[in-house]
């Protein structure tokens, strides 16, 4: 349900500080360009088992250095539907954290406690995204380090095995190709980017280069897969803390007119609450842009007044942005599935809410909040976004 009082559109800060000198360098990629993998690569039985339809979790921002009770309380929820002997109808393939997975600093010795242990029992197995903390570095460090080296060796490791600073966790690491990267599904294409480090993100021609290639291969896979982009920076958000990137926005809205192709849905974090977005262009389509950034961290980011001071709404260059739902005051996570249709492809997505306080961990049970169904359909060139149901 929609607040009083609150914008019904994407916002931007009056006062934004220029932070872009905090770009640092990339890691080298452990794989070959164009960056892609294959979930097969990972689950040996993907092409059968998800032929049709597949099934995922996705959420942002789980870490947090400071106790946020609510990180284990996440994380629980989805161990448990990831369990494959009880949920074996709807079991998520995987989980596809949208960045932002330790906090402050990019530290190896944050994994352990943010993000090993809490999902050590999740079944399926978890790509990423980075996010702008992920990338960052501790300045008071004894030991030196890069941007993104533990990032690397968590999710971008040559192949699958412990990981040397994981606690004894039996996690094992993922094989993404580079930071930037493509996971590529029988129903969908997931491009996923890295913004880097500052606060509304900064990317450089070879990833954009990398990008519009990417987004021209997906136009001819789309009649069988859609077209999913994840970026951490959230492009359009009505939050006071961040609100939109101008950045992203100028980014992503260029290199689809550049690759005369645009996806057909765009998730990203960064803002610690939900968001659900309907961004209609002149010639009919409608893309949803979601954020979901609630996944843990301990403090959430309330949506603008229409009477605040410090922000004012975003103008749009083509067509309009809408905000249609969202959720500032509770921790939660994204439940998405790709399948085949009658009437072409279809995205459904469900977003779950916890309970504003826990007593009994075992006992805690999300509740529906918001849930929307993309219909693709290619021969008409168009997509209908469906709200069924909205708490």
């Amino acid at each position: 349900m929609m607040k009083e009082n609150r914008v019904k559109s994407a916002v931007v800060l009056k006062e934004v500080v220029d932070d872009s000198h905090k770009f640092k360098p990339l890691p080298s990629p452990t794989g070959p360009y164009p960056y892609r993998l294959g979930l097969e690569a990972v689950i040996a039985d993907a092409a059968d088992t998800f032929k049709d339809k597949i099934s995922f979790h996705m959420l942002g921002d789980t870490g947090s250095p400071r106790y946020s009770s609510f990180q284990a309380v996440v994380a629980h929820i989805l161990n448990g539907q990831s369990n494959r002997e009880v949920h074996a109808e709807n079991t998520p393939a995987f989980l596809y954290h949208l960045g932002d997975i330790v906090y402050n600093h990019g530290e190896a010795s944050a994994y352990p406690k943010q993000f090993l242990e809490p999902y050590e029992r999740y079944e399926a197995p978890i790509f990423a995204i980075a996010g702008n903390h992920d990338g960052d570095i501790n300045p008071e460090s004894e030991q030196p380090y890069e941007s993104l080296a533990a990032f690397m060796d968590v999710f971008c490791d040559t192949e699958r095995r412990l990981i040397a600073f994981g606690n004894g966790s039996v996690r094992e690491s993922m094989i993404q190709p580079h930071v930037y990267w493509t996971l590529e599904t029988p129903t969908a294409r997931f491009i996923g980017l890295y913004p880097n480090t500052p606060k509304h993100g900064v990317i450089d021609a070879e990833q954009r280069a990398w990008f519009i290639d990417e987004l021209k291969h997906a136009r001819n896979y789309r009649d069988e897969q859609a077209i999913i982009v994840c970026i951490h920076h959230a492009p359009f958000s009505a939050d006071t803390n961040h609100g939109s990137s101008v950045k992203m926005i100028d980014f992503l809205e260029s290199a689809f007119k550049e690759a005369d192709t645009r996806p057909d849905i765009v998730f990203s974090g960064h803002v610690h609450n939900y968001q659900r977005f309907s961004r209609t262009y002149n010639d009919g389509q409608t893309v949803p842009f979601i954020v979901a950034g609630a996944g843990g961290y301990v403090d959430l980011h309330r949506v603008a007044t229409t009477d605040d001071q410090f922000v004012e709404d975003i103008q749009v260059k083509e067509g309009t942005i809408s905000l249609t739902s969202f959720c500032e005051d509770r921790y939660g996570f994204l439940k998405v599935s790709v399948e085949r249709s009658a009437d072409g492809l279809l995205i459904h997505g469900e977003y779950y809410i916890l309970p504003e306080a826990v007593k009994d961990l075992q006992s805690v049970a999300p509740s529906l909040f918001d849930r929307f169904s993309v219909v693709i359909n290619r021969d008409a060139q168009t997509s209908d976004v469906v709200s069924e149901y909205r708490a």
